[in-house]
C-alpha cells in the first residue's frame, strides 16, 4: 500500500467499504472493549493485549455463527435426504422445455422444500456472514497505521492516540503493521510461517471433509476430481493475498481459519453428511456407546435384544401361521 494514500478509500473499493462503515465501526469497538479488559487484568497496554484482542474478537464472531452453523448442518441434511425425491421429480421433467413443465417443477419442488422444512439455501448462510465480517476487519485493521500517522480520519473507537498505541504492538520483534514486503528478514520468515500455518489450517479442513464427509456415490468422477484439484489451489491463494496484508490481518486470519478447521472437525465428527464414512463410523461409535451405557444400567445388549425380536418374530409366525388370512366377504342384504 502506499504509505501516504490508503487505497481502500478509492474507486470500487472505497465504494464497497463505505457501505460496510457500520460493520467496522463496531468492530474498533469490540477491539478496544476486550484490549481494554486484558489491561484491567494486568496485561500491559501495548503488546500481547491487542494481539490476544484480535483472536477474541475472532471467537466472538465464530462463537455468534455457530448457531447459524448448526442449522447450515441440519439444512444440508436434509437437502441430502431429499437427494432421491429431487432426482425423482427431475427425471419427471427430463426433456420438458416448455414453460408449464417448468413452472410446474419448481412449484413440486417448493413443495417438497416446504413440507421437509429444508432451505436450499440454508448453507450459504454463515459464509454470507463470515465474508463481510472479514472484510470489515481487514478494512480496520489494514487503515490503523494511517489513522496513527495523521492521514485518514478515526474510525470508531480508533482515534489517533488508540491507532498509535495499536499500531506500537510488536510480535517476535515485527509490528502488527507491517506487511511481508516492509518486514526485515525476520519478519519475512514470521509471516511466511503463519502464512503456511494458515495454508496448512485450509488445506486440513478441506481435505478431511473431503476423505470424510462425502458420500461415497459422490467420491467419484470428474466433479470429485476438481474438488480434489481444489483442495489445493484454494489454500495456495493465501500465499499472494498474505504477503500484502498487514501482520494483523495475519493473525486475525490465522485464529479465523484455525477455529474453522476445529470446527469442521466437530461437525465431520458429531453431524456427518448422511451416507458419508464419516456418518458410518458415527453409527458404530452410537453403537457402541448404547452397548456400554446398557450394561452398565444392567440391560441387555443390542445384541442380545435384536435375538429377542427374532425369537418373538419366529413364535408368531408359528402361531399365527405362514398364510395371510383372507380377507371375510360381506354378507350383502337381499
Amino acid at each position: 500500500m502506499n504509505q501516504n494514500q490508503f487505497v481502500l478509500d478509492k474507486g470500487f473499493f472505497g465504494w464497497f467499504y463505505r457501505l460496510l462503515t457500520p460493520g467496522e465501526w463496531l468492530m474498533t469497538h469490540i477491539l478496544n472493549l476486550f484490549h481494554k479488559f486484558l489491561v484491567l487484568v494486568g496485561m500491559p497496554s501495548i503488546g500481547v493485549s491487542w494481539i490476544l484482542s484480535i483472536v477474541l474478537l475472532v471467537i466472538l464472531v465464530h462463537a455468534c455463527i455457530l448457531p447459524l452453523f448448526i442449522r447450515q448442518m441440519k439444512s444440508m441434511r436434509k437437502m441430502q435426504a431429499l437427494q432421491p425425491k429431487m432426482q425423482h421429480i427431475q427425471q419427471k421433467y427430463k426433456g420438458k422445455n416448455d414453460p408449464a413443465s417448468k413452472e410446474a417443477m419448481s412449484r413440486e419442488m417448493t413443495k417438497l422444500y416446504q413440507d421437509n422444512h429444508a432451505n436450499p439455501a440454508g448453507s450459504c448462510l454463515p459464509m454470507l456472514i463470515q465474508g463481510p465480517v472479514f472484510m470489515c476487519m481487514f478494512y480496520t485493521l489494514s487503515v490503523i497505521p494511517y489513522i496513527a500517522r495523521g492521514q485518514h480520519a478515526a474510525l470508531g473507537a480508533f482515534d489517533r492516540a488508540t491507532a498509535e498505541n495499536f499500531s506500537a504492538t510488536t510480535m517476535f520483534g515485527l509490528r502488527v503493521t507491517t506487511n511481508f514486503n516492509e518486514a526485515d528478514t525476520s519478519g519475512k520468515i514470521l509471516i511466511g510461517i503463519f502464512i503456511v500455518l494458515m495454508c496448512a489450517a485450509m488445506w486440513y479442513m478441506q481435505f478431511n471433509n473431503m476423505r470424510k464427509n462425502l458420500p461415497r456415490a459422490q467420491m467419484e468422477g470428474q466433479q470429485y476430481k476438481v474438488q480434489q484439484a481444489m483442495t489445493w489451489v484454494f489454500p495456495l491463494m493465501y500465499i499472494f493475498s498474505g504477503i500484502t496484508f498487514p501482520f494483523a490481518v495475519l493473525v486475525y486470519w490465522l485464529s479465523n481459519n484455525v477455529l474453522s478447521m476445529l470446527r469442521s472437525l466437530w461437525q465431520v465428527y458429531a453431524l456427518p453428511t448422511p451416507g458419508s464414512p464419516a456418518a458410518e463410523e458415527k453409527e458404530l461409535r452410537d453403537y457402541r456407546r448404547e452397548n456400554e451405557r446398557r450394561k452398565a444400567s444392567g440391560e441387555i445388549s443390542l445384541e442380545e435384544e435384536e435375538l429377542v425380536k427374532a425369537k418373538e418374530a419366529a413364535e408368531r409366525r408359528e402361531t399365527e401361521g405362514f398364510q395371510r388370512q383372507q380377507p371375510q366377504r360381506k354378507r350383502r342384504r337381499k
